[in-house]
């Protein structure tokens, strides 16, 4: 992987311990997947092709099928199938309409993700960062990301409050797809999960940084280092980065289309599932 520093690596990757649970799941994985008859990768070639070429050499039957959404979609417009979808919270799709409201690539889509969780004090930070960005934002806060018994922001300064009433939305989860797809939505807070990665990647919208723990870190340093894209918090921005992400977008849709890498990786797949059945 290129360019990565020990900081980067998941912390229980470089731990001191040396019975360390998680490193011992992760070495159990590893040795465990060279037995495997196939390892399934939600990336595409194009995006990672050094580690993709690595693990091959590695590995034999290896096979990037992503981006995962965009695959999905056009698996279903092929066979005439309804959307298939693989989100695991209840989506407010009510944002949808707020977006509609706004100018093309004004607003700032902020989204923490599925397990991230935190405290009063970085709660209270993040909205005053936002405020103070002078940017309309659309925070996605679920039930239990932040560390208190109710979301009523009765622990928030009244003035705080009222602006984010004035220039935020706030919803408990949303069709990310959607959003990021949305022509008002011009830049993404994430904390780098790999989804939520490459389903920026995939649609063009540069990204903000703000990882927290396992391969988020890792993630963060591709976006700005490798495929310069986003800026982690406390970095400079570059103004061609929205150029090089819509870069990015084309090359996910390629990987998508009938004769793309990942669909012919997926038709491979399938194929040598069906053999395996067969046999």
């Amino acid at each position: 992987m290129k360019d990565i520093r020990l900081k980067d690596l998941p912390i229980n990757m470089r731990t001191t311990e040396p019975k360390d649970e998680g490193f011992d799941f992760c070495s159990e994985t590893a040795q465990r997947s060279s037995k495997a008859s196939a390892i399934i990768l939600q990336t595409f070639d194009a995006l990672e092709q050094d580690v993709l070429n690595a693990l091959t050499s590695l590995f034999p039957f290896v096979y990037s099928i992503g981006p995962l959404q965009l695959l999905l979609n056009e698996v279903s417009k092929k066979d005439n199938l309804e959307s298939i979808g693989y989100n695991l919270w209840k989506e407010d799709s009510e944002c949808l309409v707020w977006l509609d409201s706004k100018e093309p690539g004004s607003v700032i889509y902020v989204n923490f993700g599925t397990l991230e969780s935190m405290n009063q004090k970085q709660w209270e930070e993040l909205g005053w960062g936002l405020v103070n960005s002078q940017h309309k934002f659309l925070l996605i806060i679920r039930h239990d990301l932040v560390m208190i018994e109710e979301l009523n922001f009765s622990y928030l300064p009244p003035e705080l409050v009222g602006e984010i009433n004035v220039r935020g939305l706030i919803a408990t989860w949303c069709p990310q797809e959607e959003v990021l797809n949305h022509r008002s939505i011009g830049g993404y807070v994430t904390h780098c999960g790999w989804n939520s990665t490459i389903e920026s990647l995939s649609v063009g919208v540069p990204m903000i940084c703000l990882p927290f723990f396992t391969d988020q870190k890792m993630n963060c340093r591709y976006i700005y280092r490798v495929w310069e894209v986003g800026m982690e918090i406390g970095g400079d921005v570059e103004r061609d980065e929205v150029e090089k992400a819509m870069e990015w977008k084309r090359l996910a849709e390629k990987a998508t289309r009938l004769d793309g890498s990942s669909t012919l990786n997926l038709k491979m797949l399938v194929k040598k599932v069906l053999d395996s059945m067969e046999g």
